[in-house]
């Protein structure tokens, strides 16, 4: 599957787990490693609470097509 999201590089930026990120996003764990790994992608409202969560842009949580 073509990589679409960075949310596994934004939290290794930050030091943070998936595990942490399934708990704050009231997701599975099994999710988020998906999200992370883009074997599936968040709707866009999880994509939007993800990026509140981090404390980034959404735009920071998606490969850049340029």
């Amino acid at each position: 599957m073509e990589r679409i999201n960075r949310i596994k590089e934004v939290l290794v930026i930050q030091g943070k787990s998936q595990v942490w990120l399934a708990e704050e996003l009231g997701k599975s764990t099994t999710s988020v490693t998906a999200f992370c790994n883009n074997k599936s992608q968040p709707h866009l409202k999880d994509l939007k609470k993800i990026a509140e969560i981090l404390d980034v842009d959404i735009r920071e949580l998606l490969v850049s097509t340029k």
